[in-house]
């Protein structure tokens, strides 16, 4: 498997916002009297679409819209994000893809302005060719953002690969016809991950050590 274009997901992946999303979901759920979640349960219950996680850990949307959590979750995550850091390695393995002339892109869910916005505050935005966030927080989906971004880019579908966190990474890229690695340092269980039958990483610099760099050009 060689690779010449890797597209990135954002949070998770790359932007180390795990502890962030766990206390913001659960102001929510204290807010509702519910279970709260640690980082185990949390990594075994989130997924996509985000309606059907949010009933999954107790929301009742018979008693209220979707929308009002999703908002109230998204108000509260915005507010904190500035404070996430990246996950370690991550200038050291963008550095080196760089440097072996790998085109960089980021597909992220993520709104666009605050998508730029947070990617210039960790000072790694150089190192991409282009981001892909969404309009909005309810835009097109991730998979349409990201046939729009191969198309425009021109990327080789047979040599291009998503690294993301999620199972929804996978069915992304399983949708756009190109390769996936999953990392599991992010929002989901290792054991959830290699479920998929993804190639699948402990942490970002296992891309570069241990044999496994020899994937890249």
């Amino acid at each position: 498997m060689k690779i010449n274009t890797v597209i990135w997901d954002w949070n998770g992946t790359l932007l180390n916002d795990l502890d962030l999303c766990v206390s913001t979901i659960n102001k929510l759920l204290e807010k509702r009297r519910l279970p709260l979640l640690d980082n185990y349960s949390y990594k075994e219950a989130f997924s996509f679409p985000v309606k059907n996680y949010y009933e999954a850990i107790g929301f009742d949307f018979l008693k209220e819209n979707f929308e009002i959590p999703a908002k109230e979750f998204i108000n509260l995550y915005d507010n904190g994000v500035n404070d996430c850091s990246l996950h370690s390695s991550v200038n050291e393995v963008l550095a080196v893809f760089k440097k072996k002339g790998i085109r960089q892109f980021v597909l992220s869910a993520m709104k666009q302005t605050m998508l730029q916005q947070t990617m210039e505050d960790k000072g790694i935005l150089h190192y991409f060719e282009a981001i892909a966030g969404l309009k909005d927080h309810y835009a097109v989906s991730k998979i349409e953002r990201g046939k729009q971004l191969i198309s425009e880019f021109d990327i080789n579908r047979e040599d291009g690969c998503i690294i993301g966190d999620t199972d929804h990474d996978f069915e992304v890229a399983k949708n756009l016809g190109i390769k996936c690695i999953l990392v599991a340092d992010g929002h989901q269980s290792e054991q959830r991950l290699r479920s998929t039958g993804a190639k699948v990483v402990s942490s970002l610099d296992n891309l570069i050590n241990n044999g496994f760099y020899d994937i890249f050009n």
